[in-house]
């Protein structure tokens, strides 16, 4: 048997692309290899590569539910202490689940924290500096025009674990605008899909005119939600039997803000507050009913649900919608990267628990999801991320990898936010309880003690020189080991 597996662990070494792709040339290679080896062996190696992977049938492994929010600030939800209007669907998931208070985007706005999330690496890597826009402006922005397919797909891998597949929602990683050349959803590995106007395969019933949004979409801009919802649970109920995995990122509570009047509610403050909160009311309705039909399928029990954010948000209204916490959206400071993280697992994750002490961050997540779905990771990547199962699964864990972030690689062309104060340098670095931001030409460093000083007033770079120096020098050594465009 150990034989059988230094075999297959020898197969599967030749490769550079996904475990399992018939067109590599490792797997024909490897394939012909096999003629020697026993039936027994070759039942064990089709078993590994074709979808029940490990020794878990594929019906037993857990679907996969990732809904990532467009722009939710920290403290938009109440279970994080929001108290823009109740969120009883989102507080219900954090009740059933645990509710993490350290979880990171890697960027601060949604086309690189996306990159992330797709590929586990950091987004500079694929050239992601910003949202994506025309082709002369990415340009400028010194980043690609769309995700290329040379990189790590989580979808891919996990279809080729044995899961199906689907993505609803927002993509904004390549189409729209001039971009007429992104790769189709299936090339990333989506057995099915909706996708708004930044995608490369637009859904009509939600781009009726050539923009994001429109009053003459047949599908409201109140009811978007609604439709990726039940897009989602249509796939989950045809696919029963078999492990799915589904992403669904609706484009709320990205602005504008435009409530359904027949549910018009009052609300404290200005009109732009009210109109917040009765899209976050709607939002969470819909949670709601994603929830609710997870349960009428009776897919509750073995489907991991993760609820989170790509940035935080903007506008931030005076901080309130980041709990305090310095920046929003298009800052590197807590309150532009630090969003609402929600675990559940049911028999893994405690119902109710809150993680205060784990830090983790968007490209963890592919890994954790790979482990979790017993899905080999593409061997030809070194990922940016690390397994954090363990941390679903109640367990402490230190994250032992440096976190790195980069915003605003050309500043004429980022639009920082405007408030000053929350307008950050360029690159960020966090290592244990310290996080340090300093500019690309090593000025205006900063140092923080998150775990006394979580809001990031009190830069202490001058009193700790030596830790101040060494973490500047980390920042600006990834920075430059970053390639550049073309590269």
């Amino acid at each position: 048997m150990l034989k059988l597996m230094n075999h297959i662990v020898a197969l599967k070494a030749l490769g550079d692309g996904e475990f399992c792709d018939p067109n590599n040339q490792w797997f024909t290679a490897g394939f012909r290899r096999l003629t020697a080896v026993a039936m027994l062996g070759t039942f064990m190696l089709f078993t590994l590569t074709s979808g029940a992977a490990g020794n878990i049938p594929a019906a037993e492994r857990p679907n996969i539910v990732f809904i990532l929010t467009d722009d939710m600030g920290y403290s938009d939800p109440s279970c994080y202490g929001g108290t823009f209007v109740p969120t009883p669907n989102i507080d219900r998931l954090a009740k059933e689940g645990i509710r993490f208070t350290h979880f990171y985007d890697d960027a601060p706005i949604c086309s690189p924290s996306r990159a992330s999330y797709i590929t586990g690496m950091f987004p500079a890597r694929w050239n992601f500096t910003t949202y994506l826009d025309n082709r002369a402006q990415n340009l400028d922005c010194e980043q690609t025009n769309f995700l290329t397919t040379n990189a790590p797909a989580l979808a891919r891998v996990l279809k080729a674990a044995g899961y199906d597949t689907a993505h609803f929602g927002k993509w904004h990683l390549g189409g729209g605008r001039d971009v007429t050349n992104a790769p189709p959803f299936s090339a990333y590995g989506y057995d099915e899909h909706i996708g708004t106007y930044e995608s490369p395969e637009p859904d009509p019933n939600i781009t009726a005119t050539h923009w994001i949004w429109s009053p003459k979409d047949p599908v409201k801009r109140w009811e978007r939600t609604g439709y990726f919802v039940d897009h989602a649970l249509d796939f989950l109920r045809r696919h029963q039997g078999n492990p799915c995995y589904v992403e669904i990122w609706p484009d709320d509570v990205h602005t504008p803000w435009v409530p359904n009047v027949e549910r018009e509610m009052k609300a404290p403050g200005s009109a732009q507050r009210q109109d917040f909160c009765q899209v976050l009311a709607e939002y969470d309705r819909q949670m709601g009913r994603l929830f609710d039909g997870l349960k009428a399928l009776g897919l509750e029990t073995n489907t991991l649900v993760i609820f989170t954010s790509d940035n935080g948000p903007l506008p931030n209204l005076k901080h309130t919608r980041t709990g305090g916490l310095r920046g929003s959206k298009l800052s590197l400071y807590e309150g532009g990267v630090r969003v609402p993280f929600i675990v559940r697992w049911p028999g893994h994750a405690t119902a109710g628990r809150v993680d205060e002490q784990a830090v983790l961050e968007m490209v963890d997540l592919f890994p954790t999801f790979c482990a979790i779905a017993q899905a080999p990771l593409p061997t030809a990547f070194a990922f940016d991320g690390e397994n954090m199962t363990a941390a679903f699964d109640n367990q402490t864990m230190a994250h032992t990898k440096t976190i790195f972030w980069e915003y605003g690689r050309q500043s004429k062309f980022f639009h920082y936010p405007e408030p000053v104060y929350d307008r950050s340098p360029h690159l960020a670095v966090r290592e244990g309880k310290w996080k340090l931001l300093v500019n690309v030409d090593g000025s205006q460093a900063e140092l923080y003690d998150l775990t006394i000083d979580a809001n990031e007033t009190n830069n202490v770079a001058a009193t700790n020189p030596e830790l101040a120096k060494r973490l500047t020098d980390a920042a600006l050594a990834w920075k430059k080991s970053l390639p550049k465009l073309g590269e």
